[in-house]
Parts: C-alpha cells; sequence; structure tokens
C-alpha cells in the first residue's frame, strides 16, 4: 500500500467538476485507491458520491492511499488533479461544456 499527503487546490475543493475528473483519473489505472481527510476513514475514490461526500474545500489536506500494479501511478496523476487549480485543467465553474451563453441554438437543439 502507498499513501500519500495532498493538499486540494481547486478553488471548489473535491466538488462538482474537480472531484468528477479526480474520480475519473483514479478509473483509470490498476489498483485499488482510496481518499481520506487526514483524521477519517478511507473511501473509494472511483465512486463520486463518496468523493463529493467527504466535503473536501480548497486548502485541506488529504491522504490518497493505492494498492496495486499502477499504485504509484495512481498516486502521482491524483496528486496532479488536486494540485491544480480547475482553470488550468479545463474545470472553471464557468464553463458547462455546453454551447456559449451567447449561442443561439434553434431546429430542436440542432445550431442554426
Amino acid at each position: 500500500m502507498t499513501e500519500r499527503v495532498v493538499t486540494v487546490v481547486p478553488e471548489a475543493g473535491l466538488h462538482a467538476r474537480p472531484a468528477s475528473r479526480f474520480v475519473r483519473t483514479a478509473s483509470e489505472f490498476d489498483a485499488d485507491v482510496r481518499i481520506a481527510p487526514i483524521e477519517g476513514d478511507p473511501v473509494n475514490a472511483r465512486s463520486m458520491l463518496a468523493v463529493t461526500g467527504l466535503g473536501v474545500a480548497t486548502g485541506e489536506d488529504v491522504r490518497l492511499l493505492a494498492d496495486g500494479e499502477d499504485d504509484k501511478a495512481a498516486l502521482d496523476a491524483l496528486e496532479a488533479v488536486l494540485s491544480t487549480p480547475a482553470e488550468s485543467n479545463g474545470d472553471s465553474e464557468d464553463s458547462d461544456g455546453g454551447p456559449d451563453d451567447t449561442e443561439k441554438v434553434t431546429n430542436g437543439g440542432r445550431k442554426g
């Protein structure tokens, strides 16, 4: 089992888009990956509900734990997610991934 302590940098903490990116990243590796508050029990890092349920805010430290073939690579990737401001990794709160707010959408949702 490999363990690492990381400070959460994204402005939203581990909520919404940063949590989604964290969960997607955790799922890419052949390792059992968990996350925990410093003084709490670890939860499955591949579970959006479990990760957001931790209520981790910006500036808080968390423990990342991994066990498996890709444990070190998983922790490196997850540390990168948690150490990068949301706007630097495409997770800004202003971007919903949909059409630009000023773009006209017509014809049943097709651009017109």
